[in-house]
């Protein structure tokens, strides 16, 4: 069958968004719509939500705080029917030196990424449909030591095992994990603020790739990662090769 004609991979499937107003979340919500999904998206920001809904033709959207987990888990007690697929992008990475840290959002920082794993895992059970899978998001950009990375690193190191963990726990539901480094999106812009251009620049100088890694690049490996049913237990990386170069 050519390409041209084949079948679209996610016809009849449900693919549920959280973070799903803009970036890689909402670039995974188009792919999945490309490919014959029904989506659902979740965020806190409503009125960014509902324009990003009525772009895709979300089947409907939900505004609340990922990482308030008494909503998660209304959020999911209150879909519908079944789902297929579940991709999390929401959350931010924390960097600051020693000497600047405020502990109290390095206790949320450190606690926010695996409870929304938690959350989710727990909160969608009995849920997914047979082949379906929980996708969560990773880092690179934080394998190599370096002053203001602590905490991130240690999200970038943990998370993977707790993706693998899960894997096994709430099996024949799968989980992966995508790790990204560097990934021109608003949030990138918004940490970096001024030096988003000259790092822009930088990435395009040193990546092997030659250009930086943009929100439909973790889509695509996304969407594979759903219609691929051997993959559970993994942590697939997406940054142009970022944590190989200095």
């Amino acid at each position: 069958m050519s390409p041209s004609t084949r079948e679209p991979a996610l016809a009849g499937q449900t693919v549920v968004v959280v973070g799903g107003s803009a970036g890689i979340g909402l670039a995974t919500a188009r792919r999945a719509r490309a490919e014959g999904a029904d989506v659902i998206l979740t965020a806190r920001d409503p009125d960014r939500l509902r324009s990003a809904g009525v772009e895709v033709g979300a089947r409907s959207v939900a505004a609340f705080d990922a990482n308030d987990l008494a909503a998660l888990e209304g959020f999911f007690d209150g879909l519908d029917g079944p789902i297929d697929h579940v991709m999390v992008t929401a959350g931010a990475p924390y960097y600051a030196p020693l000497v600047d840290m405020d502990f109290e959002d390095v206790r949320r920082a450190i606690a926010e990424h695996p409870m929304v794993m938690l959350g989710v895992a727990r909160y969608t059970a009995g849920r997914i449909r047979p082949g379906g899978t929980l996708l969560f998001m990773g880092g690179t950009g934080a394998r190599r030591p370096g002053v203001g990375l602590g905490i991130t690193a240690a999200m970038t190191a943990a998370l993977p095992v707790l993706a693998a963990n899960l894997a096994i726990e709430i099996a024949p539901v799968r989980v992966n994990l995508i790790a990204a480094g560097f990934v021109d999106t608003p949030l990138s812009a918004s940490l970096l603020g001024d030096r988003l251009d000259e790092r822009r620049d930088e990435l395009r100088a040193t990546l092997p790739i030659g250009r930086v890694v943009g929100p439909d690049d973790v889509a695509a490996l996304a969407v594979h990662v759903m219609t691929n049913t051997a993959l559970t237990g993994a942590t697939f990386d997406v940054d142009g090769g970022q944590q190989f170069v200095r």
